[in-house]
């Protein structure tokens, strides 16, 4: 027989093991495809318990209230739509949800200390179809997502309607030359104004086109939803509308007056003030002659040249910032907290635009937006006393707030926002 009759039998074999390799690729495509709808879907549920366990954390440093919001949170988005084989993988206990906190992000080092968050998810072993040509049974499938405090952010949302005059606005200032932990009055009274100009109370029209005090009575309370930007400008509210800042600025210490409701604003859950309420007074400052700041007391300012009662740091006050704090994380609560018209933690604390008072800013005017500082309001503002008209804060190094961050945390004081990470050990996020 001929060598070209032996040889047409080799074909067969050939284009079997073709058929096969090629039903292989096919097989792999479709599995790894399959597969990656799965990691995705995995990713974004590991991604919102993450985002959860970290906003809890944020809120009371306790691992144990932030790994249970995690693992909540997860048990719930895996019942999402389309997350069937996740769910049924989780539901029969094939996944593993592990919580860990780090004082840092790069490095992470999981030592029981927040504020960043990894939650990583494994076990979820994806079986496969056409790819069993080769051998391949099954398609293991891992999540990673790691969240926590953003940097100082440049675009910030729900601020409240008061500007703070920077002790130095130049670029190169730390921080605007504010103090950790320093007092400050946020509204002057009638006449003390001097750091900015005559008739300018700081009072911002976050909307320029609802102008007046129903609309400024609500921001001060809270409702402002919208965001601002350093590096842009904020129109002042003109007059000084004692009655729509108080009825606005006490909801926070459950104290309703006017058209306000405790449903729409729900008071902050711890309510004490200062004891006794601070009071302030202008004097001439010592390192600018010819100008003036505010020296606040506790109590009365008796003696104008050297009050025995005068206080600059939160840390000489009863019922400062870190009491609240303790008192708040503690439970120790003054109003029930829930939904309204039950307390909301942190309505106390609030974000507010640093601008640039240079020059004589009088009544309505223009200012430039520098960027954003966080404080912790003192006391309630109540028209009928001496200090009435005042409202002072405590600098604080930081609140949660609405807005856009980047990507690598930052240091300095201001708000931020809680968010998402690329996870530096793991190429899953």
């Amino acid at each position: 027989m001929s060598n070209r009759y032996r040889q047409r039998g080799v074909a067969l074999p050939l284009v079997v093991i073709g058929l096969v390799a090629m039903l292989a690729m096919a097989g792999l495509a479709l599995d790894s495809s399959h597969a990656y709808v799965n990691k995705t879907r995995l990713q974004n549920t590991a991604d919102a318990a993450a985002l959860a366990a970290a906003k809890i954390y944020d809120g009371t440093a306790d691992t144990l209230m932030s790994t249970a919001a995690a693992n909540s949170v997860f048990g719930i988005n895996t019942n999402g739509s389309g997350n069937f084989e996740v769910d049924a993988a989780y539901d029969a206990g094939d996944i593993s949800v592990i919580v860990q906190f780090s004082p840092t992000l790069n490095p992470f080092v999981p030592s029981g200390i927040g504020p960043y968050v990894r939650v990583i998810a494994t076990g979820f072993d994806m079986l496969t179809t056409f790819s069993n040509v080769v051998g391949i049974a099954s398609m293991p499938i891992t999540a990673s997502a790691v969240a926590g405090p953003s940097p100082t952010i440049d675009y910030a949302c729900n601020i409240a309607p008061i500007a703070v005059c920077a002790n130095d606005p130049s670029p190169t200032a730390d921080y605007f030359g504010f103090s950790d932990d320093a007092l400050m009055v946020l509204k002057p009274e009638p006449g003390n104004h001097e750091d900015i100009g005559a008739g300018n109370y700081k009072m911002l029209r976050l909307d320029e086109d609802n102008p007046g005090g129903d609309e400024f009575r609500d921001n001060m309370a809270g409702a402002y939803g919208g965001c601002a930007e350093s590096a842009s400008t904020a129109e002042t509210e003109p007059g000084f509308m004692a009655g729509p800042t108080s009825q606005g600025f006490n909801t926070r210490f459950n104290q309703y007056a006017g058209p306000v409701s405790p449903y729409e604003f729900p008071p902050d859950v711890v309510t004490q003030e200062v004891v006794p309420r601070l009071e302030s007074q202008q004097v001439p400052d010592p390192l600018n002659p010819g100008e003036e700041i505010d020296q606040i007391c506790l109590g009365p300012c008796d003696d104008p040249a050297a009050p025995t009662n005068q206080v600059t740091l939160g840390a000489e006050i009863t019922n400062n910032y870190t009491d609240y704090l303790n008192r708040t994380e503690g439970g120790m609560h003054d109003v029930t907290e829930g939904l309204a018209p039950l307390g909301t933690r942190w309505r106390r604390i609030m974000a507010m635009p640093v601008v640039d008072c240079a020059g004589d800013q009088t009544g309505q005017s223009t200012l430039d937006v520098l960027g954003f500082a966080c404080y912790f309001m003192l006391q309630t503002v109540s028209t009928g006393a001496s200090d009435g008209a005042h409202i002072y804060g405590q600098f604080v190094d930081g609140c949660l707030v609405g807005g856009t961050s980047g990507p690598n945390p930052g240091t300095g004081p201001g708000p931020y926002l809680i968010q998402l990470y690329k996870d530096p050990d793991s190429g899953d996020s």
